[in-house]
């Protein structure tokens, strides 16, 4: 059957005029404001790779280096034959530091694959009473040339006090050192106010002269007080260089910095912290580079860096300061060997703790701040961990190496 064309259903798509819009005049605007967007892109796109290829052209990095180091702490106790010494010294080692370091293991030892650097108190060896009074004490094994720094005696009428803490400082000074490489070591700081952990490097030979001329490399220093300890307590570490052309001149404020975990502490897991360094630029970081605590570049000597004066006072009469850099090249000091130091000091009068801040129990221009310290005892112990895994510096490996 077929249906007449009269009787056919008509198709709805085709009433009114028929849409031809490839027919219509071009949109001029719109075409170029498509061309402009798009071409914004691309360019964004590229200016991104190119900010990015030449911000990691700029990083400077190592050439080929050479393992010196490397202590996992597989054994029972420390290498001292061939990586490390115990440092045992009461004489505060130039910051007027109140514990005492000892070779004894009860203050570093290895425990389940970690060294442990660990402060205790000196009153549960000798007593509280003669910390403070009538006790002469020799400190065994002690490896301080100054006999004055071997041992003390303990006098209320003079104010003398045995050194209230016993703690641990171990270096690798005529052992293993480097002129230019790579450190590393993977630590976690102990809690506890008043605990200074550090993971430092001193030159071997003193090539310019004594401290600070040769120089210091702070790799990370902190404070065991809490977070809300005003002067940048254990959520804080700190890397610095310390030089300067006299004894009592260091110029360490203009090369130094820090970074901080905002919402935990050092204390709480284990951190990388690291060194790069040559004789174009030295880096101090923690966990990776982005985290950079210092980054120096060796654009200048280190005596103009300083912006030291033209000449300064001794007791008699103005002297010209003197370059004690000035025939070497822009690294100087920081172009000799230097050895690795790990250790947990224990307050100190050279004002890393500042005075005014956080309660402290002494100040650092008194005669007796030693004395001050100890006597505050049973204030500042109660900050520190009962337990050893909080109490100590932990540390998981060390790794040194040096360019070849």
């Amino acid at each position: 059957m077929r249906v007449s064309k009269k009787t056919r259903p008509r198709s709805t798509m085709l009433e009114g005029p028929i849409a031809k819009p490839w027919a219509r005049k071009k949109d001029a605007a719109g075409r170029i404001s498509y061309v402009v967007t798009y071409t914004m892109m691309l360019v964004g796109v590229a200016a991104a790779f190119l900010r990015c290829y030449y911000g990691w052209k700029s990083v400077p990095m190592l050439g080929n280096l050479c393992l010196v180091l490397e202590d996992q702490f597989q054994g029972t106790d420390l290498d001292t034959d061939n990586i490390w010494m115990r440092e045992a010294d009461m004489g505060g080692f130039g910051n007027g530091e109140f514990e005492m370091t000892t070779a004894s293991t009860n203050n570093s030892f290895i425990r389940n694959n970690q060294l442990y650097l660990l402060p205790t108190l000196t009153s549960s060896v000798i007593g509280k009473d003669a910390v403070f009074d009538g006790y002469t004490f020799n400190l065994t094994g002690c490896t301080n040339t100054n006999l004055t720094a071997c041992s003390a005696v303990s006098n209320r009428t003079a104010g003398t006090v045995i050194n209230p803490v016993m703690s641990a400082r171990l270096s690798t000074k005529g052992k293993r050192s480097i002129r230019y490489g790579r450190v590393e070591v993977r630590a976690k700081l102990p809690r506890g106010d008043w605990m200074w952990p550090a993971i430092w490097m001193l030159p071997e030979n003193n090539t310019y002269g004594p401290w600070p001329l040769s120089g210091e490399i702070d790799i990370m220093e902190s404070r065991g007080n809490s977070p809300d300890y005003p002067a940048q307590g254990i959520n804080y570490v700190r890397g610095s260089l310390n030089w300067g052309p006299l004894t009592w001149l260091n110029a360490v404020a203009k090369t130094y910095g820090w970074w901080t975990e905002r919402r935990s502490s050092y204390g709480d897991a284990f951190h990388l912290y690291a060194l790069e360094w040559s004789d174009q630029f030295l880096r101090i970081y923690v966990d990776n580079r982005l985290h950079h605590m210092l980054d120096l570049r060796f654009t200048i000597p280190f005596f103009q860096r300083g912006d030291f004066p033209a000449s300064v006072s001794n007791a008699s009469q103005e002297i010209i300061l003197e370059n004690p850099w000035a025939n070497s090249g822009n690294s100087a000091p920081f172009d000799q060997p230097f050895y690795l130091i790990l250790d947990v000091a224990i307050g100190g009068t050279n004002g890393w703790f500042p005075d005014g801040a956080g309660n402290k129990p002494w100040l650092n221009g008194a005669l007796n701040a030693m004395e001050l310290f100890a006597e505050a005892q049973d204030q500042w112990s109660q900050t520190w961990p009962q337990s050893e895994d909080d109490r100590a510096m932990i540390v998981d490996y060390v790794k040194m190496w040096e360019l070849c």
